[in-house]
């Protein structure tokens, strides 16, 4: 029961690796505040609640993308639950697969304002609260993508969150807040329900897609792509008292591949 009665946010728990920690978190005992603008997030959270788990869970759509919308959160959360021990930042995916010289001006902005300012913001909005409360844990889902191909504005916002994990880790670690990220490999999941991007529209853009699939295998060192649920225990790991003395860190999770 390693969040028993801890008060934990997730955002982008709609689906996908965020729904799994979710999940997990609610069997620890975790009171949660699940959040993303999609409104199948509600879900999430009727199924944690019905479940015979010792978590609570409140479902909270909004865009986080937007500072205003990760403030909603931390409001939600401090009124529900009087403070926030965890955050989870995990929104972020590559829309678009293909080479840098193809994507336009307005799709480099969209994969920025995907995959970097939500953490950005998240970080931001709950800050003020885990230091006054003198406690906290933040966890942002990166992505070992920072080494790959054909999602290079994805890859630099990527690359951004482990600049802001490394140097926010730096500039509070006295202050008995933690902040870490994990970067996960090529993650097998669900279907996903609402789709990060517009997909492949011909023949050369699937073979630009599986391009990203077959460098993603080859730079695994155990040639697969990972679980959910292998993400998930990295993360909730990080976000447990028994990772009380790391901080700063940036922890590689795709299958021997750093990144």
């Amino acid at each position: 029961m390693r969040f028993q009665g801890k008060s934990m946010v997730v955002t982008g728990a709609a689906q996908g690796i965020g729904r799994q920690v979710a999940l997990e978190a609610a069997a620890e005992g975790a009171r949660l505040v699940l959040v993303d603008r999609s409104p199948i997030v509600q879900s999430v959270a009727r199924e944690i609640n019905e479940a015979d788990g010792l978590g609570s869970a409140f479902a909270l759509e909004t865009d986080l993308e937007t500072f205003a919308g990760n403030e909603r959160f931390v409001a939600e959360a401090t009124a529900r639950h009087g403070g926030i021990d965890v955050l989870v930042a995990n929104v972020g995916g590559a829309i678009r697969m293909k080479p840098f010289e193809m994507f336009s001006e307005p799709e480099i902005v969209a994969e920025i304002n995907r995959s970097l300012y939500p953490t950005l913001w998240a970080c931001r909005a709950v800050l003020p609260v885990m230091l006054e409360q003198n406690r906290g844990s933040i966890v942002n889902v990166s992505s070992i993508a920072t080494m790959g191909i054909n999602r290079m504005p994805y890859s630099a916002a990527k690359g951004a969150v482990n600049a802001l994990t490394a140097s926010l880790a730096f500039e509070i670690g006295a202050r008995n807040v933690r902040v870490n990220a994990i970067a996960p490999g090529g993650t097998t999941a669900p279907p996903r329900k609402v789709p990060r991007g517009p997909g492949a529209a011909d023949d050369r853009e699937r073979r630009w897609v599986k391009e990203v699939v077959d460098q993603t295998i080859s730079s695994s060192r155990m040639g697969r792509y990972g679980l959910v649920r292998e993400m998930s225990a990295a993360i909730l790991f990080l976000a447990s008292d028994a990772a009380s003395y790391i901080t700063g860190t940036v922890l590689p999770v795709g299958g021997g591949d750093q990144g």
